[in-house]
């Protein structure tokens, strides 16, 4: 289980195509501190170290994992948000964040708004996700709070902690993000269709 915290920023340092799965070699500073068997947030994904060497560690994803989230267009170079899971004593600072993508979204606007960022998504109408307004929205592994909900769209407010110190900074319109639903609000939505 992840909070939606991003702890760094990691950088693609070798993509490897392995069969129909994918092995990307990650840089961070954080590196030398996991282990193997571990499970990390990459943009969201829950991927599990297989290979650490000095700075790099090595994660793969299979091909379900690469249909359904961003992880398929990252290239050599690009920075990936990372979060280690939650240790049981832990604070929750974020919310209840899985590492299961369900859908990727469109960015369709990004304001600045005098110091901060109003950034705005699309994606594929589904009764099975939806937001509320001030509710919890995970994008690229971030915990934001949801304004401007709308059937398949909404805003997130972002300040300048947030935008400096994970890749919103990066995305721009036309990106695609990875979104992961707040999972109190899916089994709501599940029981309420029976």
């Amino acid at each position: 289980m992840f909070t939606g915290i991003i702890e760094t920023l990691g950088k693609v340092s070798n993509i490897v195509q392995n069969q129909s799965n994918i092995d990307f070699e990650i840089t961070s500073d954080i590196s030398g501190e996991l282990k193997i068997d571990q499970s990390v947030a990459h943009n969201g994904v829950c991927l599990t170290v297989v290979n650490i060497h000095q700075n790099t560690y090595k994660v793969t994803a299979i091909n379900e994992t690469l249909q359904k989230t961003n992880l398929s267009k990252l290239q050599i170079g690009d920075r990936v948000n990372i979060e280690r899971c939650m240790q049981i004593n832990g604070r929750l600072d974020g919310h209840i964040v899985q590492g299961h993508v369900d859908t990727t979204a469109i960015c369709t606007q990004v304001l600045e708004t005098d110091g901060s960022w109003l950034f705005t998504f699309t994606y594929k109408k589904d009764d099975r996700y939806n937001t509320v307004e001030k509710g919890s929205v995970c994008v690229n592994g971030i915990s934001l709070t949801v304004v401007n909900s709308q059937p398949n769209s909404f805003s997130v407010a972002i300040i300048p902690y947030t935008y400096a110190h994970t890749n919103l900074k990066n995305v721009g319109i036309g990106d695609t993000v990875n979104l992961e639903f707040d999972i109190i609000g899916k089994y709501v939505a599940k029981l309420m269709a029976k």
